[in-house]
């Protein structure tokens, strides 16, 4: 490893929603840069203007903040390498596509869409594919064929052109992976990129390597998707003889079922999001569901993301942020990809769930309360929390699981009913009534022993009065402990619903 300050980048392009898949190269540049105690940076590539989405910078602002995942440069917290936006950065980028084309490593390509179109379509009618490279660019319209004179006469008349990086012919490049190891390519292989477009922007393989080289970037950490430019930004450091980063590139998110990497389509197919917040498209109106709205909390999702390619090494799945940047190693990313898994996400939320203390779970839980209209005490609403959470996987989940608290039934479960009240238990329940009525102080443990020695005392079933009190009290056959029901609703509320149901059951 180099022995600079470390300096890594997340440099994604405001094309659309942030995915997941971004979302987790951007934790793990993070959890990197914090182990050693380096820079993170965000750096916005936005040189396609043809694919710029507006609202999408901003959207991965919001999203990268909700996440925890915290930049020490960026469009929003400058530094002493910016700009961060290249668009800001426009007027850097032609002095180094001058410097290529100086050297020798770099040329004028002439050539117009149609014309490379028209050698596509013909390569293609041959069962080939058109590569512009050593072989074919020999017979195309470059100043590499080119004389000094007429390639003048050309700028002069202000002929389109753009500039096309000279791989090097017959030759082999060496490059080394952190995470895959030694890797070589063939320039046969490699086609001339474009390095400078003709409307005087970069493209992003020269913006990427220029700005990485400026923002004094040591390791640059991305997907695996970009493991086919790796020759040619290895050339284009050669050919500026700047010192290369290290480079490391990580595997796949896959899809839950089958093969292929993981789509907004595999969410809406099977009922999960793909990105961390939701995203309204700017031209359809689509609205695309996101985790934080769907009831995650970030460090769960966090914390799923990060084991999404990496392995700790041992059977701990829970981390804090602190023990996943003191954990963590790109030793220990796999090179091969990630099944996401939807129901295990739904597993790590009930586990931050559960962790969660009662105060803070009420809160979260008050607005939902209060959109059904329930006024309560915070602090009964703790007491309820903590007795069912347990059951959930999201705070939307514990009304569900906790609605009798505040509302007394008004209707009772049918197949309950059949099963649990029997002809007796009216008479039970009026007599077990006046036995809760006369338990003080009202809580969990006195109101139980006062219940269990009735039922001893008058030799009835435990079951058969339980059953059907609950069925009073909740009106079906769910909820935690009776006693701790009661001792929450409250003597009066409690003896009222018991004289209610057996009205209406009879």
């Amino acid at each position: 490893m180099t022995n600079k300050p470390v300096r890594v980048r997340f440099a994604p392009s405001p094309t659309g929603p942030l995915h997941i898949g971004g979302v987790r190269t951007a934790l793990y540049n993070y959890l990197f840069a914090k182990q050693h105690g380096g820079k993170m940076i965000l750096r916005i590539e936005d040189t396609d203007q043809t694919r710029f989405v507006p609202g999408a910078e901003q959207y991965i602002i919001d999203s990268l903040a909700w996440c925890g995942i915290q930049f020490d440069e960026s469009v929003v917290n400058d530094g002493p390498f910016g700009p961060y936006r290249q668009s800001d950065r426009k007027s850097l980028y032609e002095q180094y596509s001058d410097e290529l084309v100086a050297s020798g490593n770099a040329y004028l390509a002439f050539d117009t869409a149609e014309e490379l179109d028209a050698l596509r379509k013909a390569a293609e009618q041959e069962k080939k594919t058109f590569i512009y490279n050593a072989e074919t660019r020999k017979s195309l319209r470059n100043s590499l064929n080119m004389s000094k004179q007429e390639v003048i006469d050309r700028l002069k008349d202000n002929e389109p052109y753009v500039v096309r990086f000279l791989i090097p012919e017959a030759s082999e490049v060496v490059m080394n992976d952190l995470i895959r190891g030694q890797i070589s390519v063939r320039t046969e292989t490699l086609d001339d990129k474009v390095l400078f477009k003709s409307d005087g922007m970069p493209t992003y393989h020269l913006a990427n390597i220029v700005d990485d080289h400026l923002m004094e970037i040591t390791h640059v950490i991305r997907g695996e998707e970009w493991l086919p430019s790796l020759p040619l930004h290895v050339l284009l450091y050669e050919a500026f003889s700047w010192e290369k980063p290290e480079f490391a590139h990580l595997p796949l998110l896959l899809k839950p079922d089958g093969n292929g990497k993981l789509s907004k389509r595999d969410g809406d197919r099977l009922g999960f999001p793909v990105f961390p917040m939701e995203w309204v498209d700017p031209k359809s109106g689509e609205k695309s569901s996101g985790y934080r709205e769907s009831g995650y909390f970030a460090d769960a999702f966090i914390n799923m993301l990060a084991l999404l390619g990496w392995n700790p090494g041992t059977d701990q799945e829970i981390f804090t942020i602190d023990e996943l940047i003191a954990a963590f190693s790109l030793e220990r990313v796999g090179k091969s990809g990630a099944k996401f898994d939807p129901e295990k996400t739904k597993w790590f939320n009930h586990q931050y769930l559960v962790q969660k203390s009662d105060v803070v779970l009420a809160e979260q839980f008050m607005p939902f309360l209060q959109e059904k209209g329930v006024e309560v005490n915070p602090s009964q609403v703790e007491k309820v929390v903590g007795l069912v959470k347990e059951r959930v996987q999201f705070v939307k989940e514990l009304w569900e699981e906790s609605y009798f608290f505040f509302v007394a039934p008004s209707s009772y479960d049918e197949q309950v009913v059949k099963k649990r009240w029997k002809e007796n238990s009216g008479a039970q329940l009026t007599d077990l009534a006046q036995v809760i009525q006369a338990v003080d102080p009202f809580e969990s443990a006195a109101i139980d022993e006062a219940i269990k020695n009735h039922i001893t005392a008058n030799e009835l079933s435990m079951g058969a009065v339980m059953n059907a009190l609950r069925l009073l009290l909740v009106g079906a056959a769910k909820g935690p402990h009776l006693g701790d029901i009661m001792a929450i609703i409250g003597k009066e509320e409690t003896l009222k619903r018991i004289e209610n149901g057996i009205k209406i059951l009879g």
